[in-house]
């Protein structure tokens, strides 16, 4: 039926590629290797972030995961399932892991500011009056206050 068999070296190959277009093509990069957190399985890296960052990050994860799952089941099992007491208290506690979440983030960073605050403190003492910030109680005085106040 077809004029072109497979016997028939007049054939197409499709899919495969040429001799020319095997020189064209750029050979394809290789990736770049990539140290893994966990390359032994033992979590040997883990001992190079500081324990403190590490027990909240895991706290945070466990209760930012709680706050998705009962904030997402409880309004479900509430109107798909008639539960009214036991759907909005999922909700709430949902919402409270949420906040909980949030407040154990702020914990974190004020203690990582304190850190670096004690660790600038222990540096140079003298030149603190001058970087008195607006919290300090030191900037607080009003400079004019200290003035003698003008004669009538």
């Amino acid at each position: 039926m077809f004029s072109l068999d497979e016997d028939d070296e007049g054939e197409i190959s499709v899919g495969e590629s040429s001799d020319a277009e095997r020189e064209m093509t750029p050979d394809i990069p290789k990736a770049p290797s990539v140290k893994r957190f966990d390359d032994d399985g033992d979590f040997e890296g883990a001992s190079d972030v500081d324990s403190g960052t590490l027990r909240a990050f895991v706290v945070a994860v466990i209760y930012a995961n709680a706050a998705v799952l009962l904030v997402a089941l409880g309004p479900m099992l509430w109107f798909f399932e008639g539960r009214s007491r036991l759907g909005p208290a999922l909700f709430v506690a949902g919402l409270l892991a949420g906040v909980r979440t949030y407040q154990t983030y702020r914990s974190w960073e004020r203690s990582r500011d304190d850190e670096e605050s004690d660790s600038d403190d222990d540096g140079d003492e003298s030149s603190s009056a001058a970087e008195a910030g607006p919290d300090d109680p030191e900037s607080d005085a009003d400079p004019e206050s200290d003035a003698e106040p003008p004669e009538a």
